[in-house]
This record gives C-alpha cells, sequence and structure tokens, in this order.
C-alpha cells in the first residue's frame, strides 16, 4: 500500500533559505509574530496529521466511493471524523481574517499545508478546499451582514462551500448559462437551474452547505456580462444563525469518475432555492474568478501533492526492488540481482519527479508570499507588482504543475512495473487522481489561452516583462561566478528566445488570431520551464553556499537535480520553439469533412 512522509526538510529549505519568507512577512501588517520558530510548528502539526490521519484513508476511501440514496450523501469510513479532528485543530481558518475567527496567519503557511493535505489524500482535501475559496468570494464581496452571519461558520468548518459554475450544456462558455434567479422584493432572490460537476456539492461532514451560484437575472444581457453571483444555503439560517429552514438545492446524483473517488462530485438542482446576491448585479464573473484564481492556485497545488507522493512511492519502490545487474557490474553482490534504482532509465523517471516536485513547491511558495504582499504591503507599487506577477503565474502554476503532476504519476507507475498497475499498490489510484487536475477549474488549455490572452498581449507583455526582470538582474548578478554558469547562461539564453517568441507570436496573432489559439499550451509551457529554471538556479545557489556548512548530502542532491533539470527537461524548450513558429497551416486548413468517421 502506497505511503507519505511530508516533505518537511524541503519545505523548510525553500522557506527559509531560499525565499527566506520570514523576512518579508516581518515587514507586513498582521505577519510580525509569522517566525521561522512558528511557521515551523504549524507545518509540523500540519504535516502529522497529514500523514496520521488522511493518508490512511486514502486507498480505502477510493475503494469505498460516496454513497448516494434519496439525495443524501454519505462519504467514506473516517473522513467525517477526520475533518472534525481537523477543524479542532484549527486548520480550517489558519490564514483567514481574526475579526472572523481566523488566525491571521500567512498564505505562504497554508499553500504549504495545502500540498501536504492533497498529497495524503486529495479527495479528502477538497471538502475544506473548496469551503476555502467560497470564505474568499465572500471575504471580498459579500455585504457587511454576509460575512458577520456566514464566515465565521466557513472559517471553525462547521459550514462548507462550493462552488457552481458548469451546467449541462456550457462550462468554459458561461455565457449560455440557463441558471436564472428571480427577484423576491426583500433582497433575495429565487434560483432556479441545474449545475453539474460540483464537487462536494453534498455530503455528511458539515452542518450546512454554502452554494455560490452563477445565475441571470431576467433583464439582465444574454452573455457573460448578464451573470451575477449569489449564495444559496442547504439550509436557510434561522434567526439565531443556526441551520434552520431546509431549503430547495440537493444533489440529483453523484458522478461516478475515474479519480478521486472519494469526494462527491455532485449534480445540483435548483429549484426555486432562496439566495442573496454577492457583489453587483451582472458582476458575478468578477465576484467567481475571486473564488477560482484562488482554486486554480489550489489546483496547481493538487498536481504538485499527487506527484510528491507519487515519487516517494516510486523512489521506496525503486530501492526495495531487484530485477537484472547494473549494466557496469553488480552493485548488491549479496543479492541475487540489483535493485532497480541502478538503472539509468529508472533514474531517468525518479529524477523527473524529483526536479519538477522540488521547483514546484518553490513555485506555490513564492506565489503565495506575493499573496501575501499584495494583501498586506502598504506601499502601492509593491502591491501591484506583487498582484501582477501573481496573476501571470495563476495559469502556469495550474496548467505546468498539474501536467507535470500527471507526468511524476504516470512515470512512478511506471517504475513499478507491472504492479503499478494493480490497485492494492496504490499508484495506479495516483494516475487516476491526478488526472483531473488537468482538466477542472479551467482546462489546461484554457489556462494557456489565459495566459497567452489576457496575461501577456492584452498588455504588450507587461506582466511577463517584471518577471523576465528580476530573471534577468539574478543572471547578472551571478554572471561572474563560475560555478553557476552551467545555468545562468542557458537561462540568459532562454529568456531571449522567450521575449523574441513572444513578439513573433504577438504579430502574427495581430493578423489571425487563431495563432494565439494554436501555440498557448506550447508558450505555457515554455514559461513553465522559463520559471522552474529560474527556481533551479536560485537554488543550486544556495547549495554551493552550504554545501560545506550544512547538510551535505541535501545540497548535493539539489545541485544534481539542478543539472538534471537543464540537461534532461529543460531541453524540450527547443522544440517548443519551433512549434511557436511554425504557424497554424497545419492545423487549421484540413477541411473538417477530412476528419473521417
Amino acid at each position: 500500500m502506497a505511503t507519505y512522509k511530508a516533505p518537511l526538510r524541503d519545505m523548510q529549505f525553500v522557506m527559509h533559505e531560499l525565499l527566506e519568507v520570514e523576512k518579508t512577512l516581518s515587514t507586513l501588517p498582521g505577519y510580525e509574530e509569522a517566525t521561522a520558530d512558528v511557521l515551523n510548528q504549524y507545518l509540523e502539526a500540519a504535516a502529522a496529521f497529514a500523514e496520521n490521519e488522511i493518508a490512511p484513508l486514502n486507498r480505502a476511501a477510493d475503494e469505498e466511493g460516496c454513497h448516494f440514496e434519496n439525495g443524501v450523501v454519505t462519504t467514506p469510513a473516517g473522513f467525517k471524523d477526520a475533518y472534525k479532528q481537523f477543524c479542532e485543530l484549527g486548520f480550517t481558518g489558519v490564514d483567514c481574517d481574526p475579526t472572523y475567527g481566523g488566525q491571521g496567519m500567512p498564505h505562504t503557511l497554508g499553500f504549504l499545508a495545502s500540498e501536504m493535505f492533497s498529497a495524503a489524500n486529495m479527495a479528502w482535501a477538497m471538502y475544506p478546499g473548496l469551503s476555502h475559496g467560497a470564505y474568499n468570494a465572500i471575504h471580498a464581496h459579500g455585504e457587511q451582514w454576509m460575512k458577520d452571519l456566514y464566515l465565521p461558520k466557513l472559517v471553525d468548518g462547521t459550514w462548507t462551500g462550493t462552488m457552481c459554475l458548469t451546467e449541462p450544456h456550457c462550462g468554459t462558455d458561461l455565457g449560455l448559462l440557463k441558471t436564472r434567479a428571480e427577484p423576491n422584493g426583500d433582497g433575495s432572490y429565487n434560483i432556479t437551474g441545474t449545475k453539474i460537476f460540483i464537487s462536494a456539492g453534498e455530503h455528511d461532514m458539515s452542518d450546512n452547505i454554502l452554494h455560490l451560484v452563477l445565475a441571470r437575472l431576467p433583464d439582465s444581457p444574454k452573455d457573460v456580462k448578464g451573470i451575477s453571483l449569489f449564495l444559496v444555503p442547504k439550509f436557510v439560517p434561522d434567526a439565531n444563525g443556526n441551520p434552520g429552514e431546509r431549503n430547495t438545492v440537493g444533489a440529483g446524483s453523484i458522478e461516478h469518475k475515474m479519480g478521486i473517488k472519494a469526494n462527491s462530485t455532485c449534480v445540483i438542482n435548483l429549484d426555486g432555492a432562496k439566495g442573496w446576491l454577492i457583489g453587483e448585479v451582472n458582476k458575478g464573473m468578477a465576484c467567481m474568478f475571486t473564488m477560482m484564481n484562488a482554486a486554480r492556485l489550489g489546483v496547481g497545488v493538487q498536481g504538485l501533492g499527487i506527484g510528491e507522493v507519487a515519487f516517494q512511492n516510486a523512489v521506496t519502490y525503486a530501492k526495495e526492488r531487484v530485477q537484472m545487474r547494473s549494466l557496469t557490474g553488480t552493485k548488491r553482490p549479496e543479492l541475487p540481482a540489483d535493485p532497480i534504482i541502478v538503472h539509468p532509465d529508472v533514474r531517468r523517471m525518479l529524477l523527473t519527479g524529483k526536479a519538477y516536485t522540488e521547483a514546484g513547491r518553490v513555485l506555490s511558495t513564492w506565489l503565495a508570499l506575493n499573496l501575501d504582499i499584495e494583501a498586506k504591503s502598504t506601499d502601492a507599487q509593491t502591491v501591484q507588482d506583487a498582484a501582477d506577477l501573481v496573476a501571470l503565474l495563476t495559469p502556469v502554476a495550474k496548467a505546468f504543475m498539474t501536467d507535470n503532476g500527471f507526468t511524476i504519476a504516470n512515470e512512478s507507475m511506471q517504475v513499478y512495473g507491472g504492479h503499478g498497475f494493480i490497485r492494492e499498490w496504490g499508484m495506479e489510484q495516483f494516475v487516476r487522481d491526478a488526472r483531473i487536475a488537468q482538466i477542472y477549474e479551467g482546462t489546461n488549455t484554457i489556462q494557456a489561452l489565459d495566459l497567452i490572452g489576457r496575461k501577456v498581449l492584452l498588455d504588450q507583455g507587461q506582466k511577463l516583462r517584471k518577471f523576465t526582470k528580476i530573471i534577468h538582474k539574478f543572471v547578472e548578478a551571478n554572471s561572474a561566478d563560475a560555478q553557476l554558469k552551467e545555468f545562468t547562461e542557458p537561462l540568459a539564453k532562454l529568456m531571449k528566445d522567450v521575449g523574441d517568441v513572444t513578439m513573433h507570436v504577438g504579430m502574427q496573432a495581430m493578423m489571425n488570431k487563431d495563432e494565439a489559439g494554436a501555440n498557448a499550451v506550447d508558450f505555457l509551457r515554455l514559461i513553465g520551464h522559463l520559471t522552474f529554471g529560474f527556481f533551479w538556479a536560485q537554488m543550486a545557489k544556495v547549495a554551493y553556499a552550504k554545501m560545506e556548512t550544512g547538510d551535505k548530502q541535501f545540497y548535493q542532491a539539489k545541485v544534481h537535480t539542478a543539472r538534471f533539470y537543464y540537461a534532461r527537461l529543460m531541453p524540450e524548450t527547443a522544440t517548443l520553439l519551433v512549434r511557436l513558429r511554425a504557424g497554424t497551416k497545419s492545423l487549421m486548413d484540413l477541411e473538417e469533412d477530412s476528419f473521417i468517421l
């Protein structure tokens, strides 16, 4: 059976040695107490919960799945008790506003804890994860009465939340949605429609469920400009703020899925359900994007977590499984064959997992730190710069990290050979669970279109230049360091190539918008490699500096993994650059009728 051990040493390296987050956090109002010791204590508590409480439930819950009967959903054995303990430990409100009962800790801490929970049990972690997204939307856009009534319940975990966007006939194109909202004249609305693919849409883990629902008023425009956001509780709170009358919203069924079987993905029917407006009329998409952007970063962290746990188990198996002798001579003569970790291609698969997860952890933590800066800094330009960097790299975090997470799970399964295909070993579950992360919260193609269209071409590359300026400063500052030349020189070349190809694609897209669509996925992957290459160069610099004064084996592994990334993974950019200049003809000139069935 698969196991999980939280990578605390690497998390501490990222926080304290590479990014030195406590130095930044100490300058932000409200985070003065977020010292290294405090951050470590929280992470250690989260690690213990992930390893001891929810990781042991993962496989059995996948086998059992959720139960649905007459609109009632029962979660797998152990889920409800684990969630109760999660709430009692205070994890639901770690980085929430103290005004509503939260602990006011940094997002930086929340992201690292989220990685551990996703790695230990992705399906379970989605229940509190979605609630956090609902908290963000209400906190940012809800009226004060709504915040006072609902946020304390979300923060303490007694109530949970969902995000209801998708309908049977529309997913990405939300302008087509049909769910309607009729005003009642008293500030409430009756919401009618059907939503599908609603994660944690119905379950038995909390006293109430708060559905955040996109709907259209009768006189609103018939496109995305006419969508509003509503809060629709499963139980309408009574005068004392407790669950009262049962609202006319509920699950019509649960989906039978490839993965994350222990999370209740529901069809949600609303039949004149009472709801309240969040934000302004016809501004629902802007409000929902507060939740969606948080969710997209959360899904990127899911990809990171699944990659980490799959990699860990593949390493353990590769050290224990003996097959054949090493090509360069016997390594373990006392055994009938050598452990498969001696074989080069097994090393390639394992190092791929190590390289992608460790760089992904840096990206996740760096983005979280910028979210903290955006939320707390008192300097307007600093806030804007942080917001721009988060906006630019959110689609990269979601798509690049989930693509890589699936690759790691798939390669780790390959390490197991035939055993990887057998359910009892646990690896095939990681492959199944990882696959959804490339699809939901906006498919990875949608993330790529967002990156190239909204985040790069729309502002003529302004946000991208902010990021590449940071990379340029690093390269310039370290160009004379002989040890780092193997990283800084290829990184400088890639940065120049990114600038040139961005201008090329932008010019082509001005003449033919299909050029942006044709190049979006490759462009995102190119930016992903630029980002990870930058972080690996930084990690190598820190590792070299500490090699003789600290854990030498740990730091040597950092340098070796950086070299592997530059030698074996980053060269994918050469192919991407060729494809980015290939144009649309090979894609678009074939007649539709030529796709013969």
